[in-house]
């Protein structure tokens, strides 16, 4: 009976894996704040990413980290560079069996570990930072990439993108906006996972844990600027903000469970304090209440088993 009136479904292809991958190695390499993820070696990710696409998931979500890195994150711009050869590893290994996403965004590869160039004065150029963008968009596009998420925060991004990717021949990639993406003390883990140089704290260009209506007229922005899809980041604590966002929005509309989220649970139930599997699906199917089409979470693949067995 339960079941049959359930009010909110969670499905494996609700679920988008987030999955990184480093230049140089030949074996994957643990992730000590977030127990069971990994920095993947090339191979590593193209076996996780079929095992992904066999539990049914929605998508991966890829994000590189290089061996050497420079103030413009020219790594992310290079067709060589690892995120890119990443995209077009997964995309030959898995082909159309999944959606695949990839990050757009500066912050892995700048030795300053900020997401954009920095003027004169220390601060991050918006409109310099944007026309990278739109170029390592074109990269990602031409990897085979089916989605690029720009995760910056800059004013004017999703347009620049959304220009560039049609002028370069590559309407069918749609833009996954961050359109409201807070600058969160759970995102601690992420940092490690992307061996981060950041110094100092993005609070300049990442929203204020404090405000909501700037979400919403940020996620306006987006929509009105060609975003395909509009996400909500972190997502447990900004449930609020994930309603008021799906309410407006005419498109599909993300959120993502960050590293920190699933740093918590993970101790929690390694100290016996909760039931792991409980939990885990609890908080997400709380995401999908609150109006998620689309769930960014590093147990999609492990989740998706539960589902379907």
């Amino acid at each position: 009976m339960r079941r049959m009136v359930a009010e909110t479904s969670l499905a494996p292809r609700h679920l988008v894996l987030p999955m990184f991958v480093a230049e140089g190695l030949s074996e994957p390499r643990a992730i000590a704040s977030m127990p069971g993820v990994v920095q993947h070696s090339r191979s590593s990710l193209r076996r996780a990413a079929a095992e992904a696409v066999e539990a049914g998931v929605g998508g991966v979500m890829l994000f590189g980290i290089p061996t050497s890195r420079d103030a413009q994150g020219s790594g992310g711009l290079d067709p060589e560079g690892i995120l890119n050869v990443a995209i077009a590893d997964v995309v030959a290994e898995v082909g159309d069996g999944t959606v695949v996403m990839s990050d757009l965004c500066l912050d892995e590869f700048t030795d300053h570990g900020h997401c954009g160039v920095l003027a004169d004065d220390g601060t991050v150029d918006n409109d310099a930072t944007v026309e990278r963008y739109a170029a390592m968009a074109l990269a990602q596009a031409g990897a085979g990439v089916h989605v690029v998420g720009p995760s910056g925060m800059m004013d004017g991004q999703v347009g620049a993108i959304r220009q560039a990717l049609d002028a370069g021949g590559h309407p069918e990639v749609a833009v996954l906006a961050y359109s409201a993406k807070y600058a969160s003390a759970f995102y601690g883990p992420f940092r490690e996972a992307v061996s981060s140089t950041l110094q100092g704290d993005r609070r300049a260009y990442q929203q204020d844990p404090a405000n909501g209506r700037e979400a919403v007229r940020e996620a306006t922005l987006d929509l009105a600027e060609g975003a395909d899809l509009v996400m909500v980041k972190p997502a447990l604590g900004y449930l609020d903000v994930l309603s008021e966002v799906a309410a407006l929005s005419d498109v599909p509309v993300a959120a993502y469970s960050v590293s920190g989220e699933y740093a918590m649970i993970e101790a929690a139930a390694a100290a016996g304090y909760l039931d792991r599997e409980a939990a885990v699906l609890e908080a997400l199917t709380s995401i999908r209440r609150a109006g998620a089409d689309i769930v960014l979470t590093y147990w999609a693949t492990e989740a998706a088993g539960w589902l379907t067995r």
